[in-house]
């Protein structure tokens, strides 16, 4: 089901990617993962293929750190490029098809700084598996002010517990940014959709709902 492809990213060498392409996708989710875990990170690839059961096609790539094996992430300067380069890989991959771009944690901050720097040609709009508002223990907003300059829909898929965003903090930033903005709580999951056995619910369940917002929300974007 999973199509291994190599991606050129400027000044950064060749980096790997998976798509995994339903016959008639609906559209197609350039999938960047966060910081310490790449793209076949189990939380990866049930959410990859929780979209491709619902007709939604996605392209996992790795930042060039991860592909080289260090801990250390990229600069922004390097993972804006290798977001723009799955994105137009994506786009050749899946010609006609309406692109949205995101992530998990670090890649989803990363893909917005790219979108707000420049937008990136064919992107409808971005989702956020666990949107990296603040390091746990430091609220704060600064790392929205981005989002600010970012004119595509945006769908934010949080965690109540998640300790890089604050409830207090993140819905008065989604309010604030209006209409284009879209947030879906899931009580009791951490920053990476993780719930608790006392919630009476199972990882899969929340990464089930989430895959249904994901291609509810989806396909209004795609069909502007």
């Amino acid at each position: 089901m999973e199509e291994p492809l190599t991606i050129e990213v400027e000044e950064s060498g060749q980096v790997g990617a998976l798509l995994i392409r339903p016959k008639k996708p609906s559209a197609c989710f350039v999938f960047a993962h966060g910081a310490g875990a790449g793209m076949r990170h189990a939380f990866m690839t049930a959410v990859a293929g929780a979209l491709h059961d619902r007709g939604v096609a996605t392209l996992r790539y790795q930042f060039p750190y991860m592909e080289h094996g260090s801990r250390r992430p990229d600069s922004p300067k390097v993972a804006h490029a290798a977001v723009r380069a799955a994105v137009a890989h994506a786009a050749r991959k899946c010609p006609g098809v309406p692109i949205v771009a995101g992530g998990k944690s670090f890649g989803g901050r990363m893909t917005s700084q790219a979108q707000a720097a420049s937008p990136i040609h064919g992107v409808r709009g971005l989702a956020f598996l666990g949107f990296p508002l603040h390091p746990a223990g430091k609220p704060s907003i600064d790392r929205a002010d981005h989002l600010f300059e970012v004119a595509v829909p945006m769908l934010f898929l949080q965690g109540t517990l998640d300790k890089l965003a604050d409830q207090d903090l993140l819905v008065p930033l989604v309010s604030k940014l209006g209409a284009r903005a879209s947030l879906h709580l899931f009580p009791e999951a951490d920053h990476s959709l993780h719930v608790p056995a006392r919630s009476g619910r199972k990882d899969a369940d929340v990464i089930t709902e989430a895959a249904d917002v994901f291609v509810r929300w989806c396909g209004r974007v795609a069909a502007v």
